[in-house]
């Protein structure tokens, strides 16, 4: 008897001893880790949590560094700047084989108005480092004839066939999104389950906020504040990404007629498009694919816009437009409205 009492001690307090360090295990601090700086021509915040103290700075500015190397067009040796230029030399990397890969799919998928080839036209209206042109109409049909995706074609040996030397190639509609999502792959491998990924506005979120024990809590701007930044909406974000496009920012204003040029074209017309839709802003698998359709609804019609949202399962989005009124609407699929903050 007295054996069987002295057993049931030993049993209850390793129980309270296992239970104790699982307590323990389970309270112990979460750490929050981060970096901020410029990248891209913007800014950049990543937020990774840890059991401890890590600086990833090194590995995040190698991100950067070997995208922009591949796909900027402002550097004027990247891989995309040499072939812009008309060097048939250069081996395009498996991250540039990637991005013209997801721009073929998204371009299918909206009809071909997500082109990447439509750098000529970018530079000639002024928004990419190329040389501006004054643009009439007949310029406009003349530099569109440079412009189409089945016009470049990736040979055995990795190298870019253009079918006019003229074609530029522009990945900057899709470059960052998929910047984004190399640096969420460079944090997975460092084993990090949680973390938050901007730069310019898109976003990667992974896990959650385990300090605050809740899911990442973003925002999306309002495309009508006409003071500073307001945002328009806040959502809860997990194991997702999100990017969005609009008008409201990036434009120029012509110093001797006044007229305002927005900065998304229209691949079909080679004009600078002034579309109904003001701000389009998707959740995507993957940062690379939300950033290239976001891009694509600014220039598609709202109606193409919304019945492809509807009918592509891997996609949610929020389209804010001027209706039929002249007054300021908003279209939300349900996944996407589901995760909007009340």
């Amino acid at each position: 008897m007295r054996a069987l009492l002295r057993f049931k001690r030993i049993l209850l307090s390793f129980t309270l001893l296992s239970i104790l360090i699982t307590s323990c295990q389970q309270q112990e601090p979460w750490i929050k880790n981060a970096n901020s700086g410029q990248a891209l021509g913007t800014s950049y915040s990543i937020i990774y949590l840890a059991k401890d103290s890590l600086d990833l700075l090194q590995g995040i500015d190698s991100v950067f560094q070997v995208v922009n190397a591949s796909m900027s067009t402002y550097i004027p040796d990247s891989d995309i700047s040499r072939i812009n230029r008309g060097d048939s030399s250069v081996v395009v990397d498996a991250m540039f084989r990637e991005v013209l890969a997801i721009s073929r799919e998204v371009h299918k998928a909206t009809d071909g108005y997500f082109d990447p080839t439509v750098g000529i036209l970018v530079n000639a209206w002024g928004f990419g480092p190329g040389e501006q042109t004054n643009m009439d109409s007949a310029t406009v049909e003349t530099l569109r004839s440079y412009v189409g995706l089945d016009k470049i074609k990736v040979t055995e040996d990795f190298r870019i066939n253009k079918e006019a030397q003229a074609i530029q190639i522009d990945f900057n509609a899709i470059a960052k999104g998929y910047a984004i999502d190399r640096l969420a792959a460079f944090l997975d491998s460092m084993d990090l389950e949680n973390y938050l990924v901007e730069v310019g506005g898109e976003i990667v979120a992974k896990g959650e906020n385990k300090i605050k024990s809740q899911e990442w809590v973003v925002g999306i701007d309002d495309p009508q504040a006409t003071l500073g930044r307001q945002l328009k909406i806040t959502m809860n974000l997990k194991d997702e990404a999100l990017a969005s496009s609009g008008n409201y920012r990036k434009y120029r204003i012509d110093s001797i007629t006044g007229q305002k040029f927005v900065h998304t074209i229209d691949p079909k017309t080679g004009f600078t498009k002034n579309s109904k839709v003001l701000a389009a802003s998707v959740i995507a698998p993957s940062c690379a694919m939300a950033d290239a359709y976001a891009t694509a609804f600014m220039a598609m019609d709202l109606e193409s816009s919304i019945a492809l949202l509807n009918s592509n399962d891997t996609l949610e989005g929020y389209l804010i437009y001027v209706d039929t009124e002249g007054g300021v609407s908003e279209f939300m699929t349900p996944g996407f409205e589901e995760k909007v903050r009340r």
